[in-house]
């Protein structure tokens, strides 16, 4: 019986073992893009002759218009096709979008692989999720952490490499776009070998009244396969209107509807600060025979973030009370940065600013992150976190409209990071404002506990004075 036992044990480990190893891989492959760190002084370049101007305005902008279209058709497609299938589809739109990078020329060939790289970051829905419907519920914590690890080592690993490639043996930035490409293909070959689920986490398989594909003879099976894919899309719409109904209720607690609030304005933040970066660098840069070091910074930024999000993840505070706070705190240490990194004339200093700026908020979104999962379950946690998502691109696009493409305008990359600042100044202005009226009603409430106590036990109840 013991023995027994113990096999069906390890089964049970190789169960969740094996897609948990090519789902780390496939991350890790995915994030390999050494050639991303460069992509600025790439486009720029006498390879393919395209202006800053271009690049910040007629080209980076696409990928918020799209991937805010996108996001919510392929949260239902994630689910309908079992997860699987847009995972496959991620890795060749990562793929299909170096390629245009590589040898595509002109606004209109970048233009299309931003709209093909903005396919991929909705894919990442897929990533994430894909995990959970293939494990029990009793590994979903250590999974969490392997899925996300192989993606920050990945990206960190890719602006390494590209680092020393650069400065070391002096690659050409074309060299970096062939490597990223070679590892993209790894990982579209990887997604391959990943098991299929079996159900999705919105939908769930219905136990009578459908016809077994066993049962039925051959001229029915063309039947039987459209009542089946009908059954699946009305399954995943009852889940989706049922746990948007359940999700009213986490959204009504004012704690964490600001938890919320903070996640879905500092990723639209972070999103314009890492879009732009590297064109301010490259204004920052002094002119001459100057060795840019964007892999390195990334490479650094990438490293003390997560170990700032590690930090966080094993402080004993309070977050519940002191959250609200730090996250104010924090933000403003972030504005600081910003302020800093836009001001100064020296590539050093914006380098170091950047690292700081790149820490503070992984600190901030992992304690949102957790706050905000915190008593969700599983089909809430995948939905929460896609309307926080979506209400980040919703933001991003506005701010990418009103900043970079308004014409009368005509920004300079030095006066939308100054904005870009601001922005973070206000989201920090709000969260301290919030944090010490949270922390004194929270000390308010205890202390008036305490003299509750103190009270009750100096009088005494009618039941303790009669024992």
């Amino acid at each position: 019986m013991g023995w027994w036992n113990m096999s069906m044990r390890q089964e049970e480990d190789q169960c969740w073992l094996y897609p948990t190893v090519v789902l780390c891989v496939y991350g890790f492959l995915s994030m390999m893009r050494p050639a991303e760190p460069f992509l600025v002084p790439f486009l720029t370049g006498p390879g393919k002759n395209l202006t800053v101007q271009e690049v910040s305005r007629d080209i980076y902008p696409i990928w918020a218009y799209s991937n805010l279209f996108l996001l919510i058709p392929m949260f239902l497609l994630t689910d309908l096709f079992r997860y699987k299938p847009i995972v496959v589809l991620q890795a060749v739109a990562y793929v299909a979008c170096w390629l245009l990078f590589s040898f595509g020329s002109g606004v209109l060939s970048m233009q299309l692989s931003l709209f093909t790289y903005s396919v991929a970051s909705a894919g990442d829905v897929g990533y994430f999720s894909y995990i959970y419907s293939v494990v029990g519920q009793e590994h979903y914590q250590r999974v969490t952490s392997y899925a996300r690890a192989a993606v920050l080592l990945g990206y960190a690993a890719a602006s390494l490499l590209s680092q020393l490639l650069v400065s070391i043996w002096r690659a050409s930035l074309f060299s970096l776009n062939i490597i990223t490409i070679t590892c993209l293909c790894g990982a579209l070959l990887t997604s391959l070998f990943l098991p299929m689920p079996q159900r999705g986490v919105l939908s769930r398989e219905s136990r009578g009244g459908t016809v077994s594909s066993r049962d039925s003879s051959p001229t029915d099976t063309t039947l039987v396969g459209f009542q089946t894919w009908r059954e699946r899309f009305q399954r995943t719409f009852k889940g989706l209107g049922r746990v948007l109904r359940d999700c009213k209720e986490h959204y009504s607690s004012v704690a964490f509807l600001f938890f919320c609030i903070w996640f879905a304005m500092g990723k639209c933040g972070f999103y314009q600060v890492m879009g732009y970066v590297q064109i301010l660098w490259k204004l920052k840069q002094p002119s001459g025979n100057f060795t840019a070091y964007n892999g390195g910074v990334d490479a650094a930024a990438t490293l003390s973030g997560a170990a700032a999000s590690i930090a966080m993840g094993h402080s004993t505070l309070n977050w519940s009370v002191w959250g609200e706070l730090a996250l104010g705190l924090f933000s403003a240490l972030g504005t600081g940065s910003l302020y800093l990194m836009d001001l100064t004339h020296n590539i050093w200093v914006c380098y170091g600013c950047y690292v700081l700026f790149k820490s503070v908020y992984m600190q901030l979104i992992t304690i949102c992150t957790f706050q905000i999962a915190k008593g969700l379950s599983k089909e809430h946690y995948a939905l929460v976190f896609g309307i926080n998502t979506f209400a980040a691109t919703a933001l991003q696009t506005l701010l990418t409209a009103v900043v970079l493409n308004t014409r009368g305008l005509q920004l300079t990359v030095t006066t939308q990071y100054f904005i870009y600042a601001t922005y973070f100044g206000v989201i920090a202005l709000i969260f301290l404002v919030r944090g010490v009226y949270s922390v004194r009603v929270s000390k308010r409430s205890q202390l008036g506990s305490h003299e509750d106590l103190t009270a009750e036990r100096q009088t005494g109840t009618p039941e303790t004075s009669q024992v």
